[in-house]
C-alpha cells in the first residue's frame, strides 16, 4: 500500500503520486467514490490510495479502504510517502526521513503567543493541561503520538541508508543559506519524527515548539525532524481498523522527503 497525500501541482509538476503510477505501472484504475480519489494498483498488488491534503482527508479515506468489502488488507504492508518541511538542525532538502513516531500537531489547547503569559514558552498548551509542557503527560487512548514497529523502521532505514538521492545546483544553493551542519549536507537517508498538523507553519519560534512538543508527546524518545499533515490521520484509522482485525499496525512505514526548510535563512 502506498499512500501519498496529493497528486500534482501547476503546470507539469508532478505531486506525490505521479512517479509511483510511472514507474510501478499502476495502470489498473479501481472505483473508489466514498475516499478522495480513485486507487490504483499494478500486476504485483501494489495499491496506491490517494488519501488527500489533511489529516481529516487521509482519516476518512483510509477507514473508507479498511472497511471496502473488496479488500483483505490485513498482510497488507502500509507506505506512507510524501514530501515535508525539515528542520535544519537535522536534515537536509532533498534528505528521506524513516518516522518511528508520528506526533500529532493540532489537539491542544492555544493562546495567543502576544497575549500568553511571559514565561512561557509557547501560546500551545497540551489537551487537559493548563501550561505548556504540564506533566503528566495526557492518557494513550488521547492518541496525541503513534509509535511505528521500530524493527521494521530500522529494517526500512538499513535497507536504504547508502541510498544516493538526487542532489542539484538549485538545491545546493539554497542549502548554503544556512549554517546548521546538518542542513549544509548533501541529501542523505536517516531515521527522524514527525510532527502531523493541519497548518502549514514556519519559522525558528514554531520550529522549537514543535521540537519541545515532539519531546513532550514521546516522553523523550521521539526527535522532530520533518513537519507533515496527513500521518495521525492515516495512523487514527489504521489503528481502530487493527482493533477490528482488519490491518496490522506492525507493517507501518512512514517515508518523508524534506521538499523545503521549516523555517527561513538566518537574517530573512
Amino acid at each position: 500500500m502506498i499512500l501519498p497525500g496529493f497528486c500534482g501541482g501547476a503546470g507539469d509538476r508532478p505531486g506525490e503520486l505521479q512517479f509511483w503510477v510511472e514507474r510501478k505501472s499502476l495502470d489498473r484504475v479501481l472505483p473508489f467514490p466514498q475516499g478522495y480519489r480513485d486507487l490504483r494498483m499494478n500486476g504485483d498488488g501494489v495499491l496506491a490510495v490517494l488519501t488527500g491534503v489533511g489529516n481529516v482527508r487521509s482519516a476518512a479515506t483510509i477507514m473508507a479502504l479498511g472497511l471496502d468489502p473488496r479488500f483483505d488488507l490485513r498482510q497488507a504492508y502500509w507506505v506512507v510517502a510524501g514530501i515535508a518541511g525539515g528542520d535544519p538542525a537535522d536534515t537536509s532538502m532533498g534528505a528521506a526521513a524513516w518516522a518511528e513516531w508520528v506526533v500529532d500537531g493540532d489537539l491542544g489547547h492555544e493562546i495567543d503567543a502576544r497575549e500568553a503569559p511571559e514565561d512561557w514558552p509557547t501560546g500551545f498548551v497540551p489537551l487537559r493541561k493548563t501550561v505548556p509542557y504540564e506533566m503528566p503527560r495526557a492518557n494513550a487512548d488521547t492518541f496525541e503520538a503513534f509509535r511505528l514497529n521500530p524493527s521494521l523502521v530500522d529494517w526500512a532505514y538499513q535497507l536504504t541508508r547508502s541510498v544516493e538521492l538526487v542532489d542539484s545546483d538549485v538545491m545546493q544553493k539554497e542549502r548554503l543559506r544556512y549554517t546548521e551542519a546538518a542542513a549544509r549536507r548533501a541529501p542523505f537517508v536517516l531515521k527522524g519524527d514527525t510532527l502531523s498538523s493541519s497548518t502549514f507553519w514556519t519559522g525558528v519560534r514554531l520550529d522549537q515548539w514543535a521540537n519541545q512538543w515532539v519531546q513532550y508527546h514521546t516522553g523523550g524518545a521521539g526527535r522532530f525532524t520533518t513537519t507533515a499533515m496527513e500521518d495521525t490521520g492515516t495512523l487514527q484509522s489504521l489503528t481502530w481498523l487493527a482493533r477490528a482485525g482488519k490491518v496490522d499496525l506492525n507493517r507501518i512505514l512512514v517515508l518523508r522527503t524534506v521538499s523545503n526548510f521549516d523555517q527561513p535563512p538566518p537574517g530573512m
